[in-house]
């Protein structure tokens, strides 16, 4: 998920609450949407893949590159968050008749509602905010409900306790619901066993410009390394490592640690007016351990 998506959410939330050029009545519809769930009963705080599909009517053609609309609405179709974002292959891309499909992860928040949501979808320009029209069951505005979905408790979400090696917690100024925190060089979480074969995911990034090639993370569990991936440059990532039950061990609290291969204090940088002593490792906007199964 781009980064991008905090400026849009707000972008989008203005967005949602205006009035959007009106269709006209010889204006056709430039694409199908459709969204899947890789699960459709969905607890706060826990990721799921959302895989985004729309079939390009014949004919369309798409003057710039137009987002996506990535609404999540309450049971009174009040907005509650979005996942606004540039799809992988740019709309001025997009070929009539062809089919666009991808997947991405979003990491549900912690948002004071639980029961039956909707998702919309949609595409507009941030040049003049026009949205286009689609086909499908349009809401208004030409925001068109593709998904249904129920969010749950949080309450049987594996409790992570974060420890040593981290930095204060930090939050997007432009939207409430990015937060993140900063790794030294070695961060450790631990977390009840859940003896079963698991899936830990970490997802992070690193915006500075202090190294020209990727980061490496090693994830270590219980002092044995059990996964590691790299993190290009100004690129963020969802990494999933897979762990069994035998990896989580017998005992009742299970640590994990990020092993980071380069850190750097932003105060030490060369032409930096920086005052930032802290030494940083990656930025990660959440770590959550799914067992499998449940």
């Amino acid at each position: 998920m781009s980064r991008s998506r905090c400026a849009l959410a707000a972008c989008t939330l203005v967005l949602f609450t205006v009035s959007c050029s009106s269709p006209g009545p010889d204006e056709p519809a430039v694409a199908e949407p459709s969204a899947k769930f890789s699960r459709e009963k969905i607890a706060l705080g826990s990721p799921v893949d959302v895989t985004y599909r729309f079939t390009v009517a014949p004919g369309a053609r798409f003057a710039e590159d137009y987002h996506v609309m990535a609404h999540f609405l309450d049971g009174d179709e009040e907005l509650m968050w979005t996942d606004d974002h540039l799809p992988p292959t740019p709309t001025s891309q997009w070929k009539p008749g062809e089919v666009v499909e991808y997947t991405r992860t979003v990491f549900i928040p912690l948002y004071q509602y639980i029961g039956d949501a909707t998702f919309n979808v949609g595409l507009y320009s941030t040049k003049d905010q026009r949205r286009l029209p689609l086909s499908g069951e349009d809401s208004g505005q030409r925001s068109y409900k593709v998904a249904s979905l129920e969010l749950l408790p949080q309450t049987e979400n594996v409790f992570l306790v974060y420890k040593s090696g981290w930095h204060q917690k930090e939050m997007a100024s432009e939207d409430s619901f990015v937060s993140w925190q900063w790794t030294r060089k070695v961060a450790s979480v631990s977390f009840r066993n859940p003896k079963r074969d698991s899936t830990v995911y970490i997802h992070a990034d690193n915006p500075g410009k202090a190294f020209s090639d990727a980061q490496r993370i090693d994830v270590v569990l219980n002092e044995q390394p059990v996964d590691g991936f790299d993190l290009p440059p100004g690129e963020e990532v969802v990494h999933r490592t897979q762990v069994t039950a035998a990896q989580l061990g017998s005992g009742d609290i299970v640590e994990l640690q990020l092993h980071v291969d380069k850190t750097y204090v932003p105060a030490l940088l060369p032409a930096s007016s920086s005052r930032d002593s802290r030494e940083l490792g990656v930025r990660v906007f959440h770590m959550f351990v799914e067992p499998h199964g449940r």
